[in-house]
């Protein structure tokens, strides 16, 4: 999430304690197009600035970015909140993510320590293993900076191959080490992101190549190729194996994904079609065909079949769906002869949880998951080999997440981490022979005294239409109901993703400054299972920054806070909750943050990523889906002469995901329509994406910049920058 800048003013800028008019950067070049979309007409004033190459557009942006960052860096306590991240995060010498356990019980994993600015790879024989560093981004290649984007071990724990990529961009070549030595196999797989899937032969891998490397050409990610690479043979020689051009009958779309591999289990290949889709599209074949040519694809897992996600052991394909079923259940087919229409339920719909459907995991004991309420209270299950019967694990420890992690579904190594909003992560080695947990710690331990008297509060508030949503509060104990804290409310509410409890003490910090941080969980999500996404998804997406506006006034009525103290924030998708829920009630926020944000979602279909997350959103060509599109598009909800909260919008220039010129355009019209004294800056970061592959300390600066500009403007005292020029 990144914040780029404005332009060095002639002489200095006086910020004042309060709001401050917009002084007199650039106005935004204006070339007006228009469009109809079904009979209705729209106008389009600032199409131009979907040119990102036009000096003039590009003149612009940079000077906006230049007169932010000033701004930004002019707030008093901003350096003093980057100075605490910094000390905080040193307490613990090591922190450890991404987890993978190979066959042979070798663990290869991200570690960083305080003083890297990138995550490294590593690896280790048991968890008692010497650690051994396997590559070190940071030192590739001299003068460059580099992190990686993704890492797969083979399953005998031999090799594991890697992305490696620069600026945020989430794409660059494809590299494979040898753990014994060390040393790096000479192909490099250009284009390419994270390390590809390794067949069971752990000499072939499975990669998904882009067309061309111009993140910001429609044509880089349309109609592309699953291909084999074997070790030791020339890239340029891999085969196409799946894809729209090899098997035009199966349905493959231009903006699909095509991925296909080998489950060593089932003895099945299987071809996957990736979009943003929640629900699956999977096709399969025997195993050895999949090296062959004209391969007798199948269909596994259909749309319609509405399934999430899936496990396998050598009988069964373990699959959740949610077809008529709105919290989800848990089925299963034999493997040899896999058919969804006969498949029998093994876990029936819970009346209160729902499945958290990507903590499924299959081993040679059976199949656990996890199930929560309201996204905030989650549960861990069991389900034996050959039992119906689902079984509740106590834990060692109230969790608001679960997230597990096992090695195959020939072992019985599960391990469980277990957190919530307050308590760090907790990670644990579980024996269903004993039906212990015993502590298995990666990562340092530390203490965080400052959060020991933290409240933590789940309530339900009614929406617009009666629909109890789920809100997490959390704050200082002894906060006083007098209306005056200053409160960050954080959303998303897309593609059924849970804002789930986890420890985050960047965030945290805002308690300390007698502030309320809040988390709506908005339709969209998955808080409440698959009904809660398709309730806040296309033509139902109001319902998502309703949710939003009904939680702020729940806490302005229950005198948490008050309109002028509240500020907004979400990223990506979450540009779409931020800038309706501004647009439709820009009395409500004094603040409002949406970073590397859709907020042109009728022109989302028109760059690089857009098509592939039809499925989410919808299309222009669909006369239901355009107007559900125009209505969740932020940029033309922007209305004349109209008093707009603070506002903070932000873009990577080398974002894949959320191209640059959505948030330009809305923070040019922003600009020209806002008729009150806040500010409205806007950042784009020109050394980074949509905000994966950060430094460590490019993520402190980024949270600070929200943060500073949040309590400024909600009138926090540490943060008024009274008398403080900005040359």
């Amino acid at each position: 999430m990144k914040h780029p800048v404005l332009l060095p003013l002639l002489g200095g800028l006086l910020l004042a304690t309060a709001a401050i008019a917009q002084p007199s950067v650039p106005a935004a070049p204006a070339k007006a197009a228009s469009d109809t979309y079904f009979g209705v007409k729209v106008d389009d004033p600032y199409r131009n600035l979907e040119n990102l190459q036009d000096p003039a557009v590009a003149s612009w942006m940079k000077a906006q970015s230049e007169y932010a960052r000033r701004t930004l860096d002019a707030i008093p306590g901003r350096q003093g909140l980057i100075d605490q991240m910094v000390a905080i995060d040193k307490r613990k010498a090591a922190r450890v993510s991404d987890l993978r356990v190979a066959d042979n019980d070798r663990y290869f994993y991200y570690k960083s320590r305080p003083q890297d600015q990138q995550p490294k790879l590593y690896c280790r024989d048991g968890y008692k293993g010497a650690e051994v560093l396997l590559f070190d981004p940071e030192s590739f290649e001299p003068g460059k900076v580099y992190n990686i984007n993704g890492f797969a071990p083979s399953p005998d724990g031999s090799k594991v191959s890697f992305g490696v990529s620069e600026k945020g961009t989430e794409l660059g070549r494809t590299l494979i080490i040898d753990v014994k030595t060390r040393k790096l196999y000479p192909e490099q797989i250009p284009l390419n992101r994270g390390g590809g899937e390794w067949l069971p032969d752990n000499q072939t891998l499975a990669y998904l190549p882009y067309n061309n490397g111009d993140l910001k050409d429609m044509a880089a990610r349309q109609n592309t190729q699953c291909r084999l690479h074997r070790l030791g043979t020339p890239v340029a020689q891999d085969q196409p194996i799946f894809s729209n051009q090899l098997y035009p009958k199966l349905g493959i779309k231009p903006s699909d994904y095509p991925y296909a591999g080998i489950d060593r289990d089932t003895k099945l290949a299987y071809g996957f079609l990736y979009s943003v889709d929640r629900y699956i599209n999977v096709f399969f074949a025997p195993a050895a065909a999949l090296t062959k040519p004209n391969i007798p694809w199948q269909p596994l897992f259909r749309p319609a079949d509405e399934v999430t996600n899936f496990v396998t052991d050598e009988q069964h394909i373990y699959f959740v769906t949610s077809r008529n079923t709105p919290r989800q259940k848990l089925m299963r087919m034999p493997a040899a002869r896999p058919n969804v229409a006969t498949a029998e339920v093994l876990v029936p719909e819970s009346a209160d949880e729902s499945i958290m459907d990507e903590q499924l995991k299959s081993t040679k004991d059976g199949v656990y998951f996890v199930r929560s309420r309201n996204g905030v209270e989650a549960r861990l299950y069991f389900v034996p080999r050959g039992s119906k019967a689902a079984q509740e694990l106590k834990l060692p420890q109230p969790a608001g997440r679960i997230e597990l992690t096992s090695k195959n579904a020939q072992s019985s190594d599960v391990w469980v981490t277990l957190g919530g909003w307050t308590t760090d992560r907790q990670r644990y080695r579980y024996s269903p022979a004993s039906r212990q947990f015993t502590p298995e710690p990666l990562s340092s331990e530390a203490q965080y005294p400052e959060f020991t008297g933290l409240v933590v509060e789940e309530v339900l508030v009614p929406s617009h239409d009666g629909v109890q949503v789920p809100l997490s509060l959390v704050y200082k104990k002894g906060l006083k109901r007098d209306g005056a804290a200053p409160t960050l409310m954080v959303g998303y509410g897309a593609y059924s993703v849970s804002m789930e409890p986890t420890f985050m003490p960047p965030f945290l910090l805002w308690t300390q400054q007698g502030g309320v941080l809040a988390v709506p969980h908005v339709r969209g999500g998955g808080e409440l299972g698959e009904a809660w996404h398709k309730a806040g998804q296309k033509t139902t997406k109001p319902n998502t920054w309703k949710d939003l506006i009904a939680c702020a006034e729940y806490l302005t009525k229950n005198n948490y806070t008050a309109p002028g103290k509240i500020a907004i924030n979400g990223g990506s998708a979450g540009g779409i909750l931020i800038g309706r829920a501004m647009t439709e009630r820009p009395d409500l926020f004094a603040v409002a943050i949406p970073e590397v944000g859709c907020l042109n979602a009728v022109r989302m279909e028109n760059s690089p990523n857009g098509p592939v997350n039809v499925p989410e959103f919808g299309t222009m060509t669909k006369e239901d889906e355009a107007k559900a599109l125009l209505e969740m598009d932020a940029y033309h909800h922007l209305k004349l002469g109209t008093q707009y909260p603070a506002t903070l919008v932000t873009a990577g220039f080398n974002d894949p995901r959320v191209i640059a010129w959505q948030p330009a355009k809305f923070a040019a019209r922003l600009q020209a329509s806002n008729a009150g004294s806040k500010p409205v800056l806007f950042f784009t970061d020109y050394e980074a994406g949509h905000g994966m592959g950060d430094s460590r300390l490019k993520q402190f600066e980024s949270i600070a910049d929200l943060m500073a500009f949040g309590l400024w403007q909600t009138g926090a005292p540490a943060f008024q920058p009274d008398k403080v020029a900005v040359k």
